[in-house]
Order: structure tokens, then C-alpha cells, then sequence
């Protein structure tokens, strides 16, 4: 069995020299949400040195709320934004000397895209254009509009909570959030078990990233969980 550990990145925050060398997956933010050509290049060098892979993190166009607003925006407006995301990070990686693995929306996009077909089919789409798989919430609608279009990696996450049917409970409610190195490890545990997620996501801005990402790691791989990139 193996698991692929993953993080949002190039977001601006102190964390990620730290975390690249914990990780097998790095979301790198696209300029939409946060960051910016400076941001992602930094953490495409690193994820090239620290041999780990990357992938496009495109948002809704929403700066001043962290790309965490649920916006109103037509399919056709979805599509163009991923791709314009998708493509500049391409460009930035390819000088960087590594290539894109995968795509997986932000916040609020990636939210409304796990139940609403009309944002998911333009993500998936964008994704389809460049040949790149899909990281989304297993059972979701991106899953669903996948399924014949391109690759998709079931994702899971060890610092946010679920509702029973299966989506992340809002961070504007009450428990929303994993409060404990301990308690992530348990969730992450019970998200690999019974909903077969082949990949596990710590947010780069979470203030414990690094410790919840060094105890999940100890864990797995002390019950022989292999700790690499998904296939």
C-alpha cells in the first residue's frame, strides 16, 4: 500500500522550504488566490531539487479573500481561468526543468466543483486540454466528470473535517478544523481505510503543517505504508 502526501504551496508562506523535503506532491498557487510568478518559481526550484511533483492550483480570481469566496462565475469563465492559470504555471515550469503532473482547483472553486457539475466539467475540461490528471474528493462530481475525460487521484485531507456525506465542513462552522498532530493521523487513517484516497493533503498554510506532515509520515510508514508520488 502506498500514500502520497501532498501540500499547497508557492502561497507565500514561511512553510515551504520546510515542507518540500516531507512531501511527494506540491499544489503550486497559480497567481489567482495568492502568490505570483516569484512565489511559484521558488517552489517549482524546490520541488526540482527535493524531486517532488507539481501540480497547477488554480482559483477563482479572488485575492482579498484567499480564493476562499464562492463566486457566481459561468462555465465558460471557469474554463478560461484554469487554463490561463494551467498554462502560465506550464510555462514556469518547463524553465524551472520539471513538468506538471496533475491539476487540483483551490478553496471555494474546488469546493463548489465537488458538488456543482457546472464548475466541476470546466475544470475537468481545462484538465483534459493539457493531458493532466485530477486531484479531487473521491465520490465528488469532479470524479464523476473525470471519469472519461482524465486521470483521477481521490484525495483526502488530514487538517479539515468531514460531514457525513462526505464533503469538508465549512471553515466558517464550528469543527472545522483537525486540532492535533494525533488527530490528523487518525483521520488519515480512517480516509485511506474506508474511502481509498490515494493521496493526502496538509494545507501549506495551516501553522502545524509541518508537524501534522512529520507525524503522518512516522506513522504510515511505521505500519508499512509506502510514502511516495501517486502513479
Amino acid at each position: 500500500m502506498f500514500l502520497d502526501l501532498n501540500c499547497d504551496l508557492g502561497e507565500g508562506y514561511r512553510h515551504d522550504a520546510e515542507l518540500m523535503p516531507l512531501i511527494t506532491t506540491a499544489n503550486v498557487a497559480c497567481g489567482f488566490h495568492a502568490g505570483g510568478p516569484a512565489e511559484a518559481t521558488a517552489a517549482l526550484k524546490m520541488a526540482a531539487t527535493h524531486e517532488v511533483r507539481v501540480g497547477a492550483h488554480p482559483s477563482f480570481p479572488d485575492h482579498d479573500h484567499f480564493g476562499r469566496t464562492e463566486l457566481s462565475r459561468s462555465e465558460r469563465q471557469i474554463f478560461e481561468d484554469c487554463v490561463y492559470q494551467i498554462g502560465a504555471l506550464a510555462g514556469l515550469a518547463k524553465a524551472a526543468g520539471i513538468a506538471l503532473s496533475h491539476v487540483k482547483p483551490h478553496g471555494a472553486l474546488y469546493n463548489m466543483a465537488c458538488r456543482d457539475v457546472a464548475y466541476a466539467r470546466p475544470i475537468v475540461n481545462a484538465a483534459a486540454l493539457f493531458g493532466l490528471p485530477l486531484m479531487g474528493l473521491p465520490g465528488s462530481r469532479l470524479q464523476s466528470e473525470a471519469a472519461a475525460k482524465c486521470p483521477f487521484v481521490a484525495e483526502g485531507y488530514a487538517d479539515r473535517r468531514y460531514r457525513p456525506d462526505g464533503s469538508l465542513v465549512p471553515r466558517s462552522e464550528s469543527g472545522a478544523f483537525v486540532e492535533t498532530p494525533a488527530e490528523a493521523v487518525k483521520q488519515a487513517q480512517w480516509l485511506l481505510r474506508e474511502h481509498g484516497i490515494r493521496t493526502l493533503c496538509v494545507h501549506g498554510d495551516n501553522p502545524q503543517a509541518v508537524a501534522f506532515i512529520k507525524e503522518l509520515r512516522a506513522a504510515f510508514i511505521q505500519q508499512g505504508v509506502e510514502i511516495r508520488a501517486f502513479a
